[in-house]
């Protein structure tokens, strides 16, 4: 008597625990299969590598503003984390008041118009196209290089997610072929030559470079990626860093963290590691800590756009720092952002 009662409990349990995954089952097959209108925002927290901070459902997110250029610039900032988190990501992108008021440091603005409404983002996992549905307050642009920022700005922002490669815009849930001053939104857009300086029918190939501009009013630096034309037959680390150490194009207002005096002289890509060799007309420039750091994080950004990349060696006349006799810590990773706020 006393095994079959321990038997008819056993058998209970697991009846009820089969029913209990059934059910779950059938809730995220109904949650996977709502209706396509409702524009289901289906990135979840178990797919993708999401970044908690140590402050409680705070998540690092990467969001996109313009600066007094017009330049767009990428921002590292905390936000609530939240199921739909891309959906969460461009709504903390639109303007308003208070927006504006946190950004008052940086010097940078937002991009997306105000009463901008996210009705809704939907995301194919196996093509990685992210429909986007917004309001027609996002229409409200001046000029069509405010339409290209915008666009921009916000597929460079959903692309930073893995899994996300493309954006299709939809404005009131239906696909139009351009905005009010004519940039085409027609079909799906990628991350494509941000920022770009110069004409890319008089180069061969493209590489992007990491400058730095400046809020002076509040002494704010930041680092901006400019897509720039190469005579290169295809883009490489090294015509990235020629371009780097040539400077910043002109008339965009911004600068470098390599000093003058500072030449590239070749690098080497092994294991991961960029070994990147420089020298310096003076030598007090190669033994200064700070400027060290930020030439490297300077390249490091630069190299970012190298997926085989991982981290940099800085060499002097070819030889490491220890070899140079030079004692500085320097953080060899490649930066994980641009800009923080």
């Amino acid at each position: 008597m006393y095994n079959r009662r321990v038997t008819s409990i056993l058998l209970i349990l697991v009846l009820a625990l089969a029913i209990i995954n059934l059910k779950e089952k059938a809730v995220f097959k109904r949650f996977l299969s709502r209706d396509k209108d409702e524009q289901l925002e289906i990135i979840r927290s178990e797919e993708y590598d999401f970044e908690i901070t140590e402050d409680d459902n705070m998540r690092k997110t990467i969001l996109y503003f313009k600066d007094k250029q017009g330049l767009l610039v990428p921002i590292m900032r905390k936000i609530p984390w939240e199921e739909g988190i891309a959906k969460v990501t461009l709504e903390n992108m639109v303007d308003s008041a208070e927006l504006r008021e946190s950004l008052i440091s940086t010097g940078l603005s937002p991009i997306i118009p105000a009463g901008t409404k996210i009705l809704g983002i939907s995301i194919d996992e196996e093509t990685g196209l992210c429909k986007v549905n917004l309001s027609d307050e996002v229409l409200e642009q001046e000029t069509e290089e405010d339409e290209e920022g915008l666009i921009k700005g916000i597929v460079y922002t959903l692309t930073e997610f893995q899994g996300i490669n493309s954006v299709q815009f939809l404005i009131g849930g239906e696909v139009i072929p351009s905005l009010t001053c004519g940039t085409d939104v027609s079909a799906p857009i990628g991350r494509e030559d941000i920022n770009l300086a110069g004409d890319l029918d008089r180069g061969r190939s493209k590489v992007v470079a990491y400058y730095k501009g400046t809020n002076l009013e509040e002494d704010f630096e930041y680092f901006v990626p400019i897509t720039i034309p190469t005579l290169a037959p295809v883009p490489n680390v090294y015509t990235a860093l020629e371009t780097l150490f040539d400077g910043p194009p002109e008339g965009l207002g911004l600068e470098s963290d390599i000093p003058e005096g500072a030449s590239f002289h070749g690098v080497d890509v092994k294991d991961g590691i960029a070994y990147v060799d420089i020298s310096f007309d003076n030598e007090e420039l190669s033994e200064d800590g700070v400027i060290l750091n930020r030439m490297i994080k300077n390249i490091g950004l630069t190299l970012s756009e190298f997926d085989e990349i991982a981290q940099v060696e800085m060499l002097i006349d070819g030889k490491t720092l220890e070899e140079a006799g030079i004692d500085i810590d320097m953080d060899k990773a490649i930066p994980a952002f641009a800009n923080e706020q």
